[in-house]
């Protein structure tokens, strides 16, 4: 479990789509307020899903081939399996020019409302499934658990805290800096988006038929 939601967080937290939306609210006006807003919203997406996890398991994880434990190992096989055919049919796809979407236009004049309404958006929601089919395998009376729990939700929202850190401490040279971050993930887009996918899609996928076969 601990290794899967390292890896889930890892790859949640790279994702380049979510991050170059939150850069353009940074450098809109209020930007601070809305970063912030987004932070919390993504966050705030993270815990339930676990905690929805935790209650249904009761914080004691199923016995190995059970139909929960099987039907939360089904689920990752499936995510996994989705990952990888996502991101094979990206690879595949002829190169073109990257036009960002349309929303992103808009984004100067979103309302905080509106900031954490985007972070529910454009959460990769494939990926938290799979961190919260492996989260049923937590054992909250294990200090392990624990760690692994908390460690996967600010994992998954690093690169959101350093970049709001950043702004709040050094607002000049942030906005250049993370403008030229943006600028890379634009022109990488499709890079990210398939390695990341195939990755993980691969980890889950063959993990899963090992775990369901083992």
């Amino acid at each position: 479990m601990v290794l899967d939601l390292l890896l889930i967080g890892t790859a949640i937290t790279l994702g380049p789509l979510h991050n170059s939306a939150f850069i353009l609210l940074l450098s809109s006006d209020n930007g601070l307020r809305k970063g912030l807003a987004f932070l919390l919203a993504w966050l705030a997406n993270l815990v339930l899903v676990i905690a929805c996890v935790v209650l249904l398991t009761g914080g004691t994880p199923p016995d190995r081939h059970t139909a929960p434990s099987t039907a939360a190992v089904a689920v990752k096989l499936t995510l996994g399996v989705l990952l990888f055919l996502f991101g094979e049919r990206r690879r595949r796809k002829p190169p073109g020019p990257h036009r960002p979407p349309k929303w992103m236009a808009r984004i100067d004049h979103a309302s905080l409302w509106a900031a954490g309404g985007l972070a529910f958006l454009l959460q990769p929601w494939a990926m938290v499934g799979a961190g919260a089919a492996s989260a049923v395998d937590a054992d909250l009376s294990s200090l392990e658990s624990w760690f692994a729990l908390v460690g996967y939700c600010l994992l998954a929202t690093a690169g959101l805290v350093v970049m709001e850190l950043y702004t709040v401490w050094a607002p000049e040279p942030a906005r250049a800096r993370l403008d030229g971050l943006r600028a890379w993930l634009d022109g990488h887009q499709d890079q990210l988006v398939v390695t990341l996918s195939l990755f993980l899609g691969l980890w889950l996928t063959g993990k899963s038929i090992y775990q369901l076969v083992a």
